[in-house]
């Protein structure tokens, strides 16, 4: 299985929720390698128009890309497959905590005196 891929698992919760109602083929391995097309330009930052040829024109999978985004696919998406927040902590990421220069021994230092 390819890195971006989705799991066989992440695709049976998945398949639900996509639209069954899209003019064209109809086979669930497109669905899938459209998602997985998505996801891989998701994680790996690239434009469009890279997308390796695995996945298809890069035209196609844009468009039915911005579609999706026009009729609010993907926000259905996004609130079905969305965990509840807990209430009891959450995660920070430190590359945007940011501490003030003076907590770092800044400008003029420290005045403690040890």
């Amino acid at each position: 299985m390819p890195r971006h891929a989705l799991t066989d698992w992440q695709w049976s919760q998945l398949e639900p929720l996509l639209p069954k109602d899209r003019p064209g083929p109809k086979t669930k391995r497109g669905d899938r390698l459209f998602i997985d097309a998505v996801l891989y330009r998701a994680k790996t930052g690239i434009p469009w128009r890279d997308l390796p040829q695995r996945f298809g024109p890069w035209k196609t999978v844009y468009n039915r890309f911005n579609n999706w985004a026009l009729r609010k696919v993907w926000e259905r998406i996004f609130l079905a497959v969305q965990s509840a927040p807990d209430p009891t902590g959450s995660i920070a990421d430190a590359t945007i905590v940011r501490a003030h220069q003076d907590a770092a021994g800044g400008k003029g230092g420290s005045k403690s005196i040890v």
